[in-house]
């Protein structure tokens, strides 16, 4: 079988396995006796080692397996949680890891075998002070055959009234009432789907009036390699066993004649809470028509359509097709423009009110289809965040701290391609509070603070930005620190340190290999960290900035625009050239007299609303000239990066317009004012002006 084509949505469930049991096996540290945690875990085990089996990774598989045994074990009572086995379940975990990476790169899981892992989780098996003796064999004196070797389980499943009723009816009736135990292969896989064509064999030849454990539970795979059911039939014994045995990967099918007078008659009125029996076409014709239905044959295939309807809500869709839809997309909105532009521009046309209808109708469909696209490509941060947890409590170790990890608004949405990249620079923040920001517990104790060191990621949309806030309850920045490690590098001069502001000096984190650490370790202190942040964010149209306090902790405030795709924005004449500047980045448009222009240290300023503003004249930061006479009055478009202001001095205002974004690749790589370009509706290009580089 050629399993290659499953590829892709095997490393995508691997993974979402995978980071379903980081959390897991995290909750599961902080309360150890949660059996709703440990049964989450088994299954996510007993999936993972389903999976790899199917598609043929055979060590995958084996480390999946022992794992499940070992949670097995923890369900059964049998064995504790101990804090040593949550750090060998997490070094599983990233043995998993390798053979998914392994995997995605060379469709191969590799040849580490991880024996010293399975030991240890073999080791997990003992109980606490047991002594590796061999059990006494059970006397079997006296009973059937089948009961040794475990085959007359059935003999213990207890009966209601109404299906006592059945049975004896079906005895007068002449019929044979048989009870069967069936086992499938430890190797099996897919222990539920053989269990329901087992169901579906009998049910050729008779009615299966009970089974255990209840049929939801065998179909829900909540049973470990043995099942039992009761079953009325006119065959013989020996043609139900054969045509169960025929059912692959069943290992064994063992059974017997029932009478009335079978223990499982009598144990009934013991037990009737713990059985879930079935509803037959016998139960029917003896008027036990409240005898439950059973999830097999009719019942099982309404419930498969019931579902249908209403659980498969989701399609997993590759994501080189919704950037195919999105570039779609952005044609349309590029012909829409035209279109516009056509009809708007021509001298002499008589107005055609039908014409205008339907453009104005179709500037609504484009934009409905454009905000549905954006959503189908949104996605929640918690994709990136979540595999954070686990990255504290593995510094904690390391460092010898005692720190926690609280985060909220993982459910903040962001376009799929800004996600992709955030995940490193929000790491990096982490490492970055943990080794630096987080004191000592000692220093902590001086300064009347808790032992737990807080570290916290918060996320929430702004407007068309997402804000993501990494900060922790620690020493803070210290600035005389980072001043004099700026000099001590020749980064700047005594003397250009003396007129610089806090901010100036804590901007200098995000130069490339700067750092304050004193010594060099495997979490920080090479210096590639704040500037990798810097440069990723600003890569994606965001911007950094932090708030600190000595002694108090810091916070790192990272602005992101929802979409890299299609923006809104204000297009702008300079020098007769029409450039585009996002929407986001202006606050206001202003017209400013030459007159109200100042000088600050020889720098162009205007003072609006109690600020002081610094002015860009654009034309001459690209070099163009400037249409407008010098006496005439200007317009200033004051944008925000932060809580700095500036004002861009441009000739002409065009208007809003919603413009899709083209990337100029490595065409014009010398300057970053430019990000990018657009088509605009008469087919001209217009430059992407870069609000933040510029301020």
């Amino acid at each position: 079988m050629d399993v290659s084509q499953y590829l892709e949505i095997f490393l995508d469930e691997t993974r979402e396995h995978l980071q379903n049991l980081n959390t897991e096996i995290l909750n599961l540290e902080q309360d150890p006796e949660n059996e709703d945690t440990v049964n989450e875990i088994f299954r996510a085990a007993h999936s993972l080692k389903g999976m790899a089996g199917t598609m043929g990774y055979k060590r995958m598989q084996t480390l999946t397996h022992d794992m499940e045994n070992v949670f097995s074990e923890v369900r059964n009572g049998t064995i504790k949680i101990k804090s040593h086995m949550i750090d060998i379940l997490f070094q599983c975990l990233d043995a998993l890891e390798e053979y998914t990476t392994n995997i995605q790169e060379n469709s191969d899981e590799g040849t580490n075998d991880n024996e010293a892992l399975i030991k240890l989780l073999n080791d997990c098996l003992k109980p606490d002070g047991a002594q590796e003796e061999t059990p006494a064999p059970e006397s079997t004196a006296g009973k059937p055959a089948a009961a040794a070797s475990g085959g007359s389980k059935w003999s213990s499943i207890p009966l209601d009234e109404a299906q006592k009723l059945v049975l004896g009816e079906a005895v007068k009736q002449g019929k044979k009432v048989y009870g069967i135990t069936v086992k499938v292969q430890e190797s099996c896989i897919l222990k539920a789907a053989r269990a329901f064509l087992v169901f579906k064999a009998v049910e050729e030849l008779g009615e299966i009036l009970v089974s255990a454990p209840s049929a939801q539970d065998i179909e829900d795979e909540k049973f470990e390699l043995d099942f039992s059911i009761i079953v009325i039939t006119d065959s013989p014994l020996d043609r139900v066993l054969a045509d169960i045995k025929s059912v692959s990967e069943i290992e064994e099918a063992e059974g017997a004649e029932m009478t009335e007078s079978s223990p499982a008659a009598e144990k009934a009125e013991k037990s009737k809470e713990k059985s879930v029996p079935a509803k037959t076409e016998t139960a029917k014709a003896s008027g036990a028509e409240n005898a439950p239905a059973a999830k097999t044959g009719a019942a099982k295939q309404e419930k498969k359509s019931n579902t249908k309807a209403v659980g498969n809500r989701t399609v997993r869709v590759d994501i080189e097709k919704l950037d195919v839809l999105m570039n779609l997309v952005s044609e349309l909105i590029i012909a829409k423009n035209s279109l516009v532009s056509a009809t708007t521009t021509q001298e002499g046309r008589e107005s055609n009110a039908a014409v205008d209808s339907q453009i104005e109708y179709l500037e609504n469909v484009t934009t409905s289809l454009h905000e549905s696209v954006m959503k189908v490509r949104m996605v929640p941060i918690e994709s990136v965040v979540n595999k954070f947890p686990r990255m504290i409590r593995d510094l904690s170790k390391k460092l010898d701290k005692k720190m926690d990890l609280q985060m909220t608004g993982e459910e903040t949405e962001l376009d799929r391609t800004v996600v992709d990249e955030i995940g490193d620079p929000l790491m990096h923040l982490l490492r970055n509070s943990a080794d630096h920001g987080l004191e000592s517990a000692e220093v902590r104790a001086e300064r009347g603070k808790p032992e737990v060191g807080s570290i916290f990621l918060n996320a929430y949309q702004d407007g068309n930005n997402v804000i993501i806030e990494v900060g922790d309850d620690g020493n803070g920045i210290d600035v005389e620190n980072v001043k004099n490690k700026a000099i001590e590098r020749g980064t700047v001069t005594p003397e250009q340190a003396l007129n610089m502001t806090d901010k100036e000096i804590i901007d200098l984190l995000f130069l490339p290999s700067f750092s304050t650490a004193k010594e060099v370790t495997d979490v920080s202190g090479r210096g590639v960290g704040l500037d990798v942040v810097k440069s990723k964010i600003e890569t994606l149209g965001g911007e950094v900035e932090v708030k600190t306090q000595l002694g108090e902790g810091s916070t790192w405030i990272i602005r992101l625009p929802l979409t890299l795709a299609i923006i809104q924005a204000l297009m702008v004449e300079v020098g007769g050239e029409k450039y585009a500047i996002s929407l986001n980045s202006v606050t206001t448009l202003e017209n400013i007299a030459p007159s109200d222009v100042k000088l600050v240290q020889s720098e162009e300023v205007i003072h609006l609303r109690g600020s002081v503003i610094p002015l860009i004249r654009l034309n001459e930061v690209l070099d163009i000239e400037s249409t407008r006479k010098e006496n005439e009055n200007m317009i200033v478009a004051i944008v925000k990066k932060g809580d700095k202001l500036a004002g861009l001095v441009v000739d002409k205002l065009m208007g809003q317009q919603e413009i899709v974004i083209k990337s100029l690749g490595k065409f014009v790589d010398k300057t970053r004012i430019i990000s990018g370009a657009t088509i605009l509706g008469d087919g001209e290009v217009a430059l992407i002006l870069d609000a933040n580089v510029l301020i």
